[in-house]
């Protein structure tokens, strides 16, 4: 990657590591990142992920943007080439910015992690 000056405000919010969310499709049906491009692979996603910004995969409006999270995950690893350790990882994000109680937190941290190694373990097999 080429190098990249943060702006104090990106400073700000990744020293503080404010989540991101993200959502790709919606993002780009909206103009929200039309100065990025018109195009997935032209999304700033990638970036932020790759300056190790908090982000995470979100839908927005379901209905309006013809999405699932399924669908935004599969998209951002064919316009990034994306593994399962990086999916994993922006699902980590997300269930550690949840708004809920630290309990209920680390045990969806715990599903969320058995559910990738499962997923690799039955990949290998």
């Amino acid at each position: 990657m080429s190098y990249v000056k943060l702006g104090r405000l990106a400073e700000w919010v990744k020293d503080r590591a404010i989540t991101l969310e993200l959502c790709p499709t919606s993002n780009l049906q909206t103009g929200a990142v039309e100065q990025w491009g018109a195009t997935l692979e032209e999304h700033p996603f990638d970036l932020l992920y790759q300056l190790d910004f908090c982000v995470t995969v979100n839908t927005d409006n379901r209905l309006q943007s013809g999405t699932s999270l399924s669908r935004e995950l599969s998209l951002l690893v064919d316009a990034f080439g994306y593994t399962l350790s990086d999916v994993e990882q922006f699902q980590q994000n997300a269930c550690a910015s949840a708004f809920m109680p630290a309990e209920d937190r680390d045990e969806l941290a715990e599903v969320i992690s058995q559910g990738f190694e499962n997923a690799v373990r039955g990949s290998r097999s």
